[in-house]
């Protein structure tokens, strides 16, 4: 549309109407317009636009002045520009540097590909007239600061990318001259100086090419005791050997097929917004990444399993956008809402719809074709089960998966599998203070130790009720340990945080079977500290072995948790969740009778 904000952020944040510059308002306020641009249209909640603005100490006032910051923005933007989105807030995506700079940057890879130097070399020069400065200039944030290195390194691979361009479409003398540039910039970085011995080589100069080998060998040496890598000194051994591949020109384009063509011409970036404030899961992000690597003809797959709303989705977002291995991607797709999961994955390495096969087979065949040797990490989440997910596996050479459902699924091959426990007591801690301030717990902290213990470490119940804490700062953590937590029979109101912790389980109870659903309501009102199979089986009324089958289902849901080999907990949120539960469940005469 012709009224449509254009933004900028790769320089100061601005937006333009037209010719018109319109008015943002104060750095912090820029700095809320900016978090949201960055997530390209995805929703972010207050408390996450909170954290990311203030860091760790949000003032008292946070929660009003993030509206504040959103009700202008509103009023220069146009309402349907900034919308209120599921609890938050979202900037609807419009032109913007950013998305062109990446755009740009795909459409590059792909005639890179297909050989085409001087469509290489078109497509990052124009990526990089898109700069206007220090990304997210005036923005002190912890997110811009993140941002500006993950810019400033595509920035640099851009550069030397066009140099390469350069060299292979037959002008290394003007390559040389923007190397030079770039070395005395990055005097450390191998790839421009073996970029510059090439250029400097192809020019006529090969004494000056030599010299730039014993410039960056003296200077890592005297600065971190290293030597050249083997890619430079393969470029000086190739140069003092008078190597006539070196003087090869470049190949000329091979044509692709159109699909081939469409695919990867966009780099796919689908993963949702990373929390602000990710807590703990050090150890289990390392062991995900490790076996994240590709070899051969593998594809690394791992699943991550837990209980409904312990943040399997969080973390494999997480994890996605700490990984560095995987240049050509991530694709994101929910399996419980999808109703074509291969379209989707197909159209987001950018395959057009009428290009899609019809058949279910050729289109898992066209994926895997497109894939192939690819380093690209794909991520299926809320899988129900093997069936569902062999179909969405890519080809080999390059590509990963990462699975995140309820309970294991069986059938994919050679897949590993993490289960998502609770929070460990200092993470949980953590979680809590980046949410309300250290000040208030660090004030009480026999009140936060009893809240904390309330919460068993499930992080989704801790992000509630900081959230809850946060926007009443005239509480103590003492009120809040006596004001928080399930209403009472017959309460006129719920507090809003019951809503937010209780959806996932509500969500979980549907999908259990009648039977599973109906064990998991009886055995929490019983209120037994452990279970067995004999004492499930007294009290639903099942002989054992049934009794202990129905237990080992809900162990697999992660509703009950293993205390011996044969006995079994709730987990205390989860046996209060299922106690209010029973109260509505009046058809059940057992439960009744329970409750009563």
């Amino acid at each position: 549309m012709a009224d449509e904000p254009r933004f900028e952020v790769l320089g100061p944040v601005r937006a333009w109407r037209g010719d018109h510059e319109l008015p943002l308002g104060s750095p912090q306020q820029r700095a809320l317009l900016a978090f949201l641009l960055l997530q390209d249209g995805a929703p972010v909640t207050v408390g996450q636009l909170t954290a990311a603005l203030w860091d760790d100490e949000p003032p008292p006032a946070a929660l009003g002045i993030v509206r504040s910051y959103v009700s202008r923005l509103r009023r220069v933007l146009g309402a349907s520009v900034v919308e209120s989105v599921a609890g938050g807030y979202a900037v609807r995506p419009g032109p913007a540097d950013l998305r062109q700079f990446e755009r740009l940057l795909g459409v590059a890879r792909t005639a890179q590909r297909s050989g085409d130097a001087e469509g290489t070399a078109t497509a990052v020069r124009s990526a990089l007239r898109l700069w206007h400065g220090t990304p997210l200039a005036g923005i002190t944030a912890d997110f811009a600061e993140f941002e500006r290195v993950r810019l400033a390194q595509l920035r640099l691979t851009a550069r030397e990318d066009l140099a390469a361009a350069d060299i292979a479409a037959g002008r290394p003398a003007e390559a040389a001259a923007d190397l030079t540039e770039l070395v005395a910039e990055e005097p450390l970085r191998e790839r421009p100086r073996e970029l510059l011995m090439l250029a400097l080589y192809r020019s006529g100069r090969q004494a000056d090419a030599l010299a730039v080998f014993a410039d960056v060998q003296r200077r890592l040496a005297d600065e971190l005791g290293l030597y050249p890598g083997p890619d430079l000194r393969e470029m000086q051994r190739r140069i003092l050997a008078a190597d006539p591949t070196l003087d090869a020109p470049a190949a000329p384009p091979v044509p692709a097929p159109a699909a081939e063509a469409a695919a990867f011409a966009v780099r796919p970036c689908q993963l949702p917004p990373d929390l602000p404030r990710f807590a703990g899961r050090r150890d289990e992000l390392a062991r995900v990444a490790a076996a994240l690597t590709a070899s051969g003809a593998s594809v690394p797959v791992v699943g991550i399993e837990g209980l409904a709303g312990i943040g399997k989705t969080a973390f494999a977002v997480h994890l996605g956008r700490t990984l560095p291995d995987f240049p050509d991607g991530h694709v994101f797709v929910d399996l419980g809402a999808s109703a074509d999961p291969l379209a989707e994955l197909l159209h987001g390495i950018g395959v057009p719809a009428a290009e899609l096969p019809e058949s279910p087979g050729e289109r898992a065949t066209l994926w895997r074709t497109l894939t192939s040797d690819r380093r690209l990490l794909v991520v299926l989440d809320d899988a129900g089960d093997g069936e569902q997910v062999r179909p969405l596996m890519p080809g080999s050479g390059g590509a990963a998966v990462v699975i995140t459902s309820r309970q294991r699924v069986y059938g994919v091959p050679a897949a590993q599998w993490l289960t998502l426990g609770p929070l460990a007591e200092e993470d949980a801690h953590a979680l809590l203070e980046s949410l309300v301030g250290a000040d208030r717990l660090r004030a009480e902290p026999d009140a936060v130790r009893a809240l904390l213990s309330g919460t068993a470490g499930l992080p989704q119940i801790v992000q509630a009720i900081g959230e809850r804490i946060a926007s009443r700062p005239g509480w103590s953590m003492a009120d809040a340990v006596r004001r928080l937590g399930p209403p009472g029979p017959g309460a006129p109101v719920r507090p809003p945080e019951c809503a937010t912790i209780e959806a996932p389980y509500q969500s979980m109870l549907a999908r259990l079977a009648p039977e599973q659903g109906r064990a998991f309501l009886l055995l929490a009102v019983a209120d037994l500290a452990e279970v067995s199979a004999a004492t499930a089986a007294d009290v639903l009324d099942l002989p054992p072995g049934a009794a202990a089958a129905l237990l080992e289902s809900l162990v697999d849901q992660h509703l009950l948790a293993p205390t011996g080999p044969q006995t079994y907990a709730f987990p205390y949120p989860l046996r209060v969740f299922a106690r209010g539960r029973a109260l509505t469940a009046d058809r059940d005469p057992d439960l009744i009778g329970a409750i009563a």
